[in-house]
């Protein structure tokens, strides 16, 4: 299985020399190394990244909600799994990484650190925390859509697996998933409107992924709810403005993430008609320019390096649209190409100079270069 065909050479270069150590982030607790292997592959550097930041307690940005003095507790005690990557929805798709490069490079020489770092995470008590935490009545928006849409995504990544060990953390995780399915499944129906942010609030974004979780796992009330909430919202829409994209803080972009959860929902004949009339700028004749990619002037800046993110997420987006086309379609070769230019820029900026993107940035690369969220072929 091929995982980074369309990543060109000096993509591929970059991305190994730039991630060459341990983090280089700012402040105090580091998390403790294990020697590791030297990667081979361009997603091995990317579970590097995430082995030196998923049990790294800080700097650490925390999204809390305090009912008394009693609710002042460090970021490890609230959330016993997920307190490592500078947040929680971070340390989430960080574990997701490790997970993902698990299941599609078993051979690889990360496999042992992985498991080991997953199975210090992936404990019993450490998941009753983090569902005591989750479940307290005035944390009902914690982390929504975003953060939890991740964590469905781990479940889902999880689900696939027949390795025994990922199956008992399968088991592990589903008290936290159950109780996620529950309150979020209340929640979608009272959303009268879409968030159609280039951020964590995006609804494209993750009922994308929350569709695909739920397909995984075979929870067909979810599934529907998916359906026909985000038919509501979207299928009717026309004419996206792409051309007032990127904002200057986005790491998704709201009309291909929209176009991307689309594709999983409609038949190819009905996609295919709606894209027309939703980006009629897609050119026939095979360019790639007619999209540029994002433009990060200093990466050190946690909000402008977001840039980068939407670089590596329009290109999974343009990938998943093309897939969803027919095979004749004349506008799969411009969707390609700027997908290829996109790939190749996002990729090269995945380093550890700085902590302000290399807590997430690999976990974007790897959903990119994997192809998780595109059919298998």
């Amino acid at each position: 299985m091929t995982f980074y065909k369309a990543v060109s050479a000096l993509a591929l270069s970059a991305a190994l020399a730039a991630c060459n150590g341990s983090s280089s982030g700012t402040g105090q607790g580091e998390a403790t190394m294990v020697e590791l292997p030297e990667p081979q592959t361009v997603e091995e550097r990317f579970a590097t990244l995430a082995l030196e930041c998923v049990h790294r307690p800080y700097p650490n940005k925390i999204s809390h909600v305090m009912t008394s003095d009693d609710d002042i507790a460090t970021p490890r005690e609230m959330t016993p799994v997920f307190y490592g990557c500078f947040d929680w929805h971070s340390a989430v798709h960080g574990h997701w990484l490790l997970t993902r490069i698990l299941r599609t490079q078993p051979d690889s020489e990360f496999a042992a650190p992985i498991r080991e770092a997953l199975a210090q995470s992936f404990t019993a008590e450490n998941m009753a925390g983090e569902l005591e935490y989750y479940s307290h009545p005035d944390r009902g928006g914690f982390e929504r859509p975003y953060g939890i849409a991740w964590y469905l995504q781990l479940v889902a990544e999880l689900e696939e697996s027949d390795d025994p060990q990922l199956t008992e953390w399968r088991e592990t995780l589903r008290p936290l998933e159950d109780a996620i399915v529950e309150r979020f499944s209340a929640w979608l129906p009272n959303l009268a409107y879409p968030v159609r942010l280039g951020t964590h609030n995006q609804s494209a974004f993750a009922l994308g992924l929350m569709l695909d979780y739920a397909r995984t796992v075979g929870n067909t009330e979810l599934e529907t709810l998916i359906v026909e909430k985000s038919t509501d919202f979207f299928g009717e829409d026309r004419n996206c403005p792409i051309g007032y994209e990127p904002s200057g803080e986005d790491f998704l972009s709201p009309c291909l993430m929209e176009a991307d959860l689309m594709r999983r929902i409609m038949p190819r004949g009905q996609f295919a008609a709606w894209l027309g009339s939703f980006l009629p700028e897609i050119p026939l004749d095979g360019a790639g320019d007619w999209l540029e990619p994002g433009v990060v002037l200093d990466a050190s800046d946690g909000k402008l390096v977001h840039l980068d993110g939407v670089n590596l997420s329009r290109a999974w987006a343009l990938e998943g649209i093309a897939s969803a086309l027919s095979e004749d379609d004349p506008r799969i070769a411009a969707l390609q190409a700027a997908a290829d230019i996109h790939k190749e820029v996002g990729i090269a900026s995945v380093s550890d100079e700085h902590y302000s993107g290399s807590h997430w940035l690999a976990s974007f690369a790897t959903y990119l270069t994997t192809r998780r969220g595109i059919a298998a072929e």
